[in-house]
């Protein structure tokens, strides 16, 4: 029974995965540039149509690979003798209060943050970001296992990212639809939070996908300074976000 719920865990996961990361990248690579062309008209016609039906996908996307990503984690690590070393003293118990709560203090840390004053310097907010997420994952490399470490870190970026979409981007994204349905500009501050957390949640899905396929490749934790490696990681998948950001604006992508 355990096996075939870990297969039926996994393969669902992996679906709202497709759902949820596909339509985060068509928002930010391609319908973000087409929207720039829109006039008023366009807008009106276009928006309540479009955006409804795929922030239907994205958001229930969202729930439904953390969901499974939870249960997943319970099995795997919590349940499953995966979560610590063979030699450590930490209970499973105290692991899995530990391992749970890491998922809602790193939103907590990040929300908070990025609510500040701090977030008006865009560069430094993300510095400190960066600077936080390595304190978790080095903080948790002292009581858990190295694969359980990756696991962690990409656990804790897709918390955030998805209650960016349910608290963040959607309620948002409600109130810009209502506005342009009812022929009115939305209000500049819930466009702008909007296209940060989606922008955000870009930057950290690129290395959120290295980390949740992470274990089978031992070679990348099987080490005493996992933790530094994943933060390269991190590092690295901002970098390739970056490209891509750079690359759907480029005029090469209208081509056909």
């Amino acid at each position: 029974m355990n096996e075939w719920l870990n297969l039926i865990f996994r393969w669902v996961h992996v679906i709202a995965g497709v759902f949820w990361i596909g339509h985060l990248y068509f928002f930010n690579f391609v319908n973000a540039q087409v929207a720039k062309t829109y006039d008023a008209d366009s807008k009106k016609k276009v928006v309540p149509e479009l955006m409804p039906r795929a922030l239907y996908w994205f958001r229930w996307g969202a729930v439904w690979t953390w969901v499974t990503g939870v249960l997943l984690l319970g099995m795997v690590y919590y349940m499953g003798g995966a979560l610590v070393d063979a030699d450590s003293t930490m209970t499973p118990a105290i692991g899995s209060v530990i391992g749970i709560g890491s998922l809602f203090v790193g939103f907590a840390l990040y929300d908070a943050l990025w609510k500040s004053p701090l977030a008006k310097q865009p560069q430094v907010a993300a510095a400190v970001s960066l600077v936080l997420l390595t304190a978790m994952s080095w903080g948790l490399s002292r009581v858990f296992s190295q694969r359980a470490v990756f696991i962690h870190v990409g656990s804790i970026l897709g918390t955030i990212m998805a209650a960016n979409v349910w608290m963040r981007i959607w309620p948002s994204q409600r109130k810009i639809i209502a506005a342009i349905k009812a022929g009115q500009a939305p209000d500049a501050a819930t466009v702008a939070l909007a296209g940060l957390r989606s922008r955000h949640n870009t930057f950290m899905s690129i290395p959120l996908l290295l980390f949740m396929v992470s274990n089978h490749y031992p070679t990348v934790f099987a080490m005493d300074f996992a933790w530094v490696v994943a933060m390269g990681f991190v590092v690295a998948g901002f970098g390739i976000s970056m490209w891509l950001f750079k690359k759907s604006a480029a005029p090469s992508t209208t081509q056909f």
